[in-house]
């Protein structure tokens, strides 16, 4: 159309599994990424603190269709939990609000973990991105509003002590799933032992369904950057787009359905489309579709039937 403008940047879709650095925000590494790929869009799949390292999957072009599934998956966290301060924003970054001289045993820690484990309720940290009558909790804060967050359902998978390197600092590692504040599991613990509590160190491995091996350093990306940003230059783009995972990368945890060339035409029309075969899928809420190993569709198979509710663009 006329009055239509075009996208600015390269229609290059993937994953990237980003090693955040320390100090850089979840947004400024969105915008770095999109930056150093030209994409014409980005954006990330659950935000990760300035002061914590670590993954942070950055979904491009297409992919970004797929980043609910990834929000959804659970994460890993490596933490260490300085005791005898409670700070503000239940991190090294904020003001101290309240101390203690006493020390916990590992005895004691470990014997409170039970309470954290399982379904629990949670209060999101004063300093968090969590909307309080549309505005973020972290400027309501810095505003020195006095805020209300109400307790949210989170489950914890596993919680352990990694170590105990003085009695000042405990390590450890948490498996949970959307939406737990590693930062509001440290204050909890060091209130309920009486000795207070903040994350001084804080690293997520693990963002499922990616894995450490797909973790890829911003030094790597930079490194294999070309000069030119000029998306016209395809192929200096080559070395950098090797970096990324396939789309459908966000979406192991469904049922997979590979098409031939004539079904994947239906279905990139809006179509369903009859699986045959003795192993094909009778029945799924949700299942992904392929086609020469790339993502076409996401959909649900009823009655032997796959009908798309989002298509891919080849």
């Amino acid at each position: 159309m006329a009055g239509q403008r075009r996208k600015k940047g390269r229609p290059v879709s993937g994953w990237l599994v980003l090693d955040k650095p320390v100090g850089m925000g979840s947004t400024e590494a969105v915008s770095r990424i999109r930056w150093l790929f030209a994409a014409q869009k980005a954006g990330h799949a659950g935000t990760l603190d300035p002061l914590a390292s670590g993954m942070l999957p950055i979904a491009l072009g297409e992919a970004t269709k797929t980043v609910p599934y990834v929000m959804d998956g659970v994460k890993v966290y490596e933490f260490t939990v300085a005791w005898g301060e409670e700070r503000s924003t239940d991190d090294r970054e904020g003001e101290v609000v309240a101390r203690s001289d006493t020390r916990p045993s590992r005895a004691a820690i470990e014997a409170l973990l039970p309470r954290f484990t399982g379904v629990i309720e949670q209060v999101p940290p004063r300093f968090s991105a969590i909307k309080i009558d549309g505005a973020r909790a972290y400027d309501l804060a810095r505003a020195g509003e006095e805020l209300e967050i109400a307790p949210r359902e989170v489950e914890i998978l596993r919680l352990e002590i990694t170590s105990m390197p003085d009695d000042g600092h405990t390590g450890f590692v948490v498996e949970c799933g959307k939406g737990t504040y590693v930062r509001s599991l440290a204050r909890d613990i060091g209130r309920l032992l009486g000795c207070y509590g903040h994350v001084s160190e804080l690293r997520r491995t693990e963002v499922e369904p990616f894995t450490p091996d797909d973790l890829v350093t911003l030094e790597e990306i930079e490194r294999a950057s070309p000069r030119t940003k000029d998306p016209a230059a395809a192929e200096g783009f080559a070395e950098l787009d090797a970096l990324l995972l396939d789309t459908g990368a966000a979406l192991q945890g469904l049922p997979h359905i590979a098409l031939g060339d004539e079904a994947a035409g239906r279905i990139r029309l809006g179509n369903p489309v009859i699986l045959r075969g003795r192993d094909a899928i009778a029945e799924a809420e949700e299942a992904y579709a392929t086609c020469r190993g790339r993502l076409i569709a996401i959909g649900a198979v009823e009655a032997g039937q796959f009908r798309p509710s989002r298509v891919f663009r080849g």
